[in-house]
């Protein structure tokens, strides 16, 4: 799915999601409600990359494109295309625009676009079919994470209070793209203007003038008693949801037989905290069966895991390197090879991996087991994390449980720290 729009619209209390995939078709999801509800509005067979979504008096705009920038009117229901045209042609002087936004403005219609990925533009017309002028927003701003890229791309945000913000990204891989906010202020003849501190990005800014929203922490240990996961967690894939649970702990049915980890479902992610963090996950393995892999993987196109193998009623500890993913057309083109292990028992487990996700090239994590949660053991050899950007998600801690002979077994995650 390509950068994806969302909006609300006040005339009939909904918030839209637009978004195109595969480049031939984007889809429209419709909710009363920001939380929950979605359901699936339309599918229209075009692709409307990178789309920003307007609600203009009511009516429907999308600007979207790669270089060459369009505009669509959408019919009232957002299920079909009323018109569309180009309004404007990337020079090339500039390259590449995309990651299109679009806002209205007193009498200026203005599309937000990013030249990946280290600069920022606006368009600007009294129209939003043209003509459009453009100006510079940045270009190569140190951005506030060390080591990392530019901020660009992102939105524009308006408080109820009238203020703006830009909250733009920052490529800090391997960890991923990192939210990165700055005030906006605007020219007296009507141009978006970031706030630089010593002509840079600054460190920090002060805190837009509204209520307090606290949030739980990103960090802690979670022992999977409530009904639901928390929203810090992501599936690999859509998950099967016949094939886990929680309540008594995160419990893992095998959904895919597989020798493949990115083929297998049910793999649950979380985020890594950086700059450097370590995950923990307490493993009850006494229901595995004779051909099953679960454990904590460093998720990404290249990866590796710590976990329990059961081969020919024999359990062993292992620590997997080597599963590999191609970023042209994200074929795995290795499914991984052992590089340490050893035989264990008691059906109980601690698996750990610390993970330094700081920005830049060499960055490794490594791998650990505990038989009583107390003392662990390093298993295997550091490994080191790619940072390209292709896999714009960066690493990501995943608990995992399939099968390579049959489906039947299951595993209880009792704790993630």
């Amino acid at each position: 799915i390509w950068a994806s729009a969302f909006n609300y619209r006040p005339s009939n209390s909904t918030y839209y999601w637009l978004g195109c995939t595969e480049f031939n078709r984007t889809y429209v999801y419709t909710s009363a409600s920001v939380s929950g509800g979605w359901a699936k509005k339309a599918r229209i067979n075009k692709c409307y990359y990178d789309a920003g979504l307007l609600f203009d008096n009511d009516t429907p705009y999308v600007a979207y494109g790669n270089t060459t920038i369009s505009v669509a009117q959408l019919s009232p229901d957002l299920t079909s295309e009323v018109r569309s045209q180009t309004v404007y042609q990337t020079p090339s002087s500039i390259g590449t625009l995309e990651g299109s936004r679009m806002y209205k403005r007193g009498n200026y219609y203005y599309i937000w676009v990013t030249r990946p990925a280290n600069g920022q533009y606006v368009l600007r017309s009294t129209s939003p079919w043209g003509p459009y002028e453009q100006r510079q927003v940045l270009l190569n701003l140190p951005g506030p994470i060390s080591g990392g890229g530019v901020p660009h791309q992102g939105g524009l945000v308006q408080t109820q209070n009238g203020d703006w913000w830009y909250m733009a990204f920052t490529d800090a891989y391997p960890g991923g793209r990192m939210p990165t906010l700055a005030p906006i202020s605007w020219s007296g003849d009507g141009w978006p203007v970031l706030q630089t501190v010593n002509g840079r990005w600054g460190n920090s800014y002060p805190r837009p003038n509204l209520p307090w929203h606290p949030l739980a922490s990103m960090t802690g240990t979670d022992t999977f008693t409530g009904t639901a996961l928390g929203p810090q967690y992501e599936w690999n894939h859509n998950p099967d949801t016949s094939k886990f649970s929680t309540g008594n702990g995160l419990r893992l049915s095998t959904a895919t037989v597989t020798n493949d980890l990115y083929n297998a479902r049910n793999t649950l992610t979380r985020r890594i905290q950086g700059p450097s963090s370590t995950a923990t996950i307490q493993l009850d393995y006494t229901s595995m069966t004779n051909g099953d892999r679960a454990g904590l993987a460093m998720l990404r196109d290249q990866s590796a895991w710590i976990g329990i193998r059961k081969d020919n009623g024999t359990t062993r500890v292992s620590m997997t390197t080597g599963l590999t993913m191609s970023t042209n057309g994200w074929t795995t083109t290795g499914t991984g090879t052992e590089q340490a292990g050893t035989t264990v028992s008691g059906g109980r487990i601690w698996l750990r991996v610390s993970a330094n996700i700081q920005p830049g090239s060499g960055r490794t994590a490594t791998f650990s087991y505990s038989t009583n949660g107390t003392t662990f053991t390093p298993l295997g050899p550091a490994f080191t994390l790619n940072n390209d950007w292709q896999f714009f998600m960066g690493y990501r801690y995943g608990i995992f449980n399939y099968a390579t002979n049959a489906l039947g077994g299951s595993v209880t995650v009792n704790q993630f720290a």
